[in-house]
């Protein structure tokens, strides 16, 4: 049995509020997540004093979390390795991640090689503005060991819309009510 931590605890900067909590579809963001991550493996939320909504929503909702020291990503996830060992890591921005995203990660992930998620550049849809790096678009899904670190291929082309900016919110709404995955039960 291994551990997803969704990765809650950030400050959300470019949304202007609490990004967990927002609805697509009329269903908060990390219960999307989570609903496709709870399918695969134990989860945890990581949360912060950045999240106080989200940490209402889990208690809600009873949904284990975390409170991680808040000081930034990559402290946060440091501290996240040394309290669990190593771990599957997913932002709360992905709404689109599906159960076999999370499966296909763990299958490749040996538990000490760290693996960021990427799409190939051609899987991306043309409408969305990921991160690239190296060729890729990177993906807020992810496999935390303690050494080294290696790109991980993902199918799901909508791995790229990361949830970051009311643009985007607006786009994710859409392309929810395309795919119907609003009716998704947690």
């Amino acid at each position: 049995m291994g551990l997803i931590i969704i990765l809650s605890g950030g400050k959300s900067t470019r949304m202007g509020r609490e990004k967990p909590v927002l609805k697509i579809a009329g269903r908060e963001m990390l219960l999307w997540v989570y609903g496709a991550a709870f399918r695969v493996d134990d989860v945890l939320v990581a949360l912060s004093k950045n999240t106080p909504k989200t940490k209402e929503l889990c208690i809600k909702e009873r949904i284990p979390f975390v409170e991680t020291p808040g000081k930034g990503y990559v402290e946060d996830v440091q501290w996240l390795l040394d309290e669990f060992g190593p771990f599957i890591s997913s932002s709360a921005d992905i709404p689109f991640v599906k159960p076999s995203d999370f499966y296909a990660v763990k299958k490749a992930f040996n538990g000490k090689t760290s693996l960021t998620g990427v799409l190939p550049l051609q899987k991306v849809p043309k409408d969305l503005k990921p991160l690239v790096y190296r060729g890729y678009a990177i993906v807020g899904l992810n496999a935390v060991g303690f050494e080294g670190e290696g790109f991980f291929e993902l199918d799901n082309p909508l791995l790229a819309l990361n949830v970051n900016t009311p643009e985007d919110l607006k786009l994710a709404e859409r392309i929810a009510k395309m795919v119907g995955r609003w009716t998704q039960e947690k």
